[in-house]
């Protein structure tokens, strides 16, 4: 059992550690940050969309796609819609002053702690299977937050965070995961149940937030050529969900 727990830890914190991948930005200048924000934006709403229709969805069928998986997802769409509400009449209330970052940056902050959140569970719950389909479950989920948190940090800087407080937060609340891992090393195999609901939830959350938040700032840009380069790193944000597949 030490061997299980060691192996999940190592395996969650190598992965929470991916968030900090927008280092790779610190080297840009912040004009041409600002050229390639809406690409990053782009890419996170495919990689997303692609998620929740190429991952998600099919593993809950894998499952038996019950009315109450539906639920789930209604839930997942509807607290998501309160959630934002609520984060944007505090935000409309608040002094022009203290009007730092737009909405949909806070909530996809904490979408993506809940996202984290399940893959530190699946990642627990397959090492207590056997080593080999902990380990497989590790390098998918690490091959599938690279882009995620690359368009997550775009995200971020987007709705008006700095590289510094987008770098920390991103690593706030990848560190979610570890709090995954260890509730379903503890819980076991009673996690099922609860594993079902957290990603039909997540599957919710990410059509809200790719349909009502980050493909709205796509139409932003009304120019052919680039929105042309928009709509190629929306489909490369879904292809690179979909070359998950071939993972093994």
């Amino acid at each position: 059992m030490f061997n299980i727990w060691l192996y999940s830890i190592i395996s969650v914190l190598i992965v929470s550690f991916i968030s900090l991948i927008g280092l790779l930005t610190f080297s840009m200048s912040y004009k041409n940050l600002c050229k390639i924000l809406n690409y990053f934006v782009s890419f996170a709403a495919g990689a997303l969309i692609g998620d929740v229709f190429i991952h998600i969805i099919p593993e809950l069928v894998e499952n038996k796609f019950t009315q109450i998986i539906s639920i789930y997802i209604l839930l997942g769409i509807l607290i998501t819609f309160i959630i934002e509400k609520i984060i944007h009449i505090n935000h409309v209330n608040k002094p022009k002053t203290v009007k730092k970052y737009k909405p949909y940056s806070i909530v996809s902050l904490y979408g993506d702690s809940i996202h984290n959140f399940v893959d530190g569970m699946m990642i627990g719950a397959s090492y207590l299977i056997n080593f080999h389909l902990g380990l497989a479950t590790t390098t998918a989920v690490l091959l599938h937050e690279i882009p995620t948190e690359i368009g997550h940090f775009g995200v971020l800087i987007k709705g008006g965070f700095t590289r510094n407080k987008a770098l920390l937060v991103n690593f706030l609340s990848a560190l979610t995961a570890i709090l995954g891992t260890v509730l379903s090393l503890i819980i076991g195999t009673g996690i099922e149940e609860i594993k079902i609901f957290l990603i039909a939830f997540t599957a919710g959350h990410f059509i809200y937030i790719a349909g009502s938040d980050l493909i709205p700032e796509l139409h932003k840009e009304i120019e052919l050529k680039k929105s042309i380069v928009q709509f190629i790193f929306l489909i490369l944000g879904i292809s690179i969900m979909y070359s998950l597949l071939f993972v093994e």
